[in-house]
């Protein structure tokens, strides 16, 4: 794996292998001291042109806690801003030396632009561009998942297990959703079963490609599929220049499409809720259901710094490490001097 552009390109055994080392690193993270000098001396840029919390820190966290320099650049205040192209951005950062970019990106497909144009050599992992993936969002969504269908999520699923048979059912704004996108791609190739369901206003053209099912009505659809996880996305309203256009109001839509307290009620008891964030509480999700002792949202972000310290691990020392104290494996059980 030289670069992480999208889920599509990951085969089961490449997802399998990140998903393993996360659970590594993820051993780790309950030391006293978390750091590990797997990437000392290394350089990351976390190249940011569209504002994020959640995912830039989560990716400088796990860059520093592999003992990585971290170099955070917003497009905000920077020569982007003066008209800089992005083509002149990376061949600045290739001058420096960095040793991979990590891009979030307003423009879909300017990660793979980024990592083969030619204008650096160095991994790129993508962050998020546009509406079209977040591969590192569906890899951290599926380290939650599979942590509950092998352990309740109270510790490390078997090296190895997949997502085979479970049920996942993916509930609104698909249309302006990278997070769905890499989703389904990522748990089908992992076994599972997804089921998206969203007005037909909010659904991409091409859907036939996806390899999963589309339904309109979430209560038919949940008492259908019988769910392992239930996974409400964020109503996007910044994306949509109308919202009328999309659905009647924000009360329509949470009636029909939202994850409701008497919703909530009516999912099998082993039915996790999941949420990439940030939420729009009160519209595809109640106060309930996020704060439920079922919710997996807090553990999702958790989890994100194990799957990305995982990625940044393999695309930039997987292959060099032996199993050594430097390496993940070898240290999970450990308390060391790292």
């Amino acid at each position: 794996m030289r670069h992480l552009l999208s889920t599509a390109d990951l085969g089961r055994a490449e997802a399998l292998e990140i998903l393993d080392a996360a659970e590594a690193m993820a051993a780790t993270q309950g030391r006293t001291i978390k750091k590990l000098p797997t990437l000392r001396g290394r350089t990351v840029v976390n190249l940011f042109f569209e504002d994020s919390t959640r995912t830039r820190i989560s990716f400088e966290a796990a860059a520093k806690r592999l003992s990585a320099d971290v170099i955070n650049f917003s497009a905000k205040g920077s020569s982007v801003s003066k008209g800089e192209s992005l083509k002149d951005t990376a061949l600045t950062l290739q001058a420096m030396g960095i040793d991979a970019v990590v891009i979030r990106h307003h423009d879909s497909g300017a990660p793979h632009r980024l990592a083969h144009a030619g204008w650096i050599d160095v991994p790129v992992l993508n962050a998020g561009d546009g509406t079209h993936e977040h591969p590192t969002q569906a890899l951290l969504d599926a380290f939650t998942l599979r942590r509950h269908l092998a352990t309740d999520g109270d510790g490390p699923a078997p090296d190895g297990s997949d997502l085979a048979g479970a049920s996942v059912v993916v509930v609104g704004d698909v249309l302006h959703s990278r997070v769905a996108r890499s989703n389904v791609h990522l748990l089908h190739t992992l076994g599972a079963r997804v089921t998206l369901v969203a007005p037909p206003t909010l659904l991409p053209v091409g859907m036939e490609q996806w390899p999963c099912e589309v339904r309109y009505d979430l209560d038919d659809a949940l008492a259908e599929a019988d769910p392992d996880a239930v996974m409400m996305l964020r109503v996007q309203r910044e994306r949509m220049t109308s919202a009328g256009g999309f659905f009647p109001s924000p009360h329509e839509y949470q009636r029909r499409y939202g994850l409701t307290t008497g919703r909530l009620g009516r999912l099998p008891e082993r039915t996790v809720v999941m949420h990439p964030g940030p939420m729009n509480r009160g519209l595809e999700i109640s106060a309930d259901a996020a704060d439920s002792p079922r919710s997996t949202i807090v553990q999702q972000v958790a989890n994100g710094v194990a799957v990305r310290m995982a990625v940044l691990y393999l695309l930039l020392a997987g292959e060099d490490q032996d199993a050594t104290d430097d390496a993940p494996v070898a240290v999970a059980g450990t308390e060391g001097n790292s």
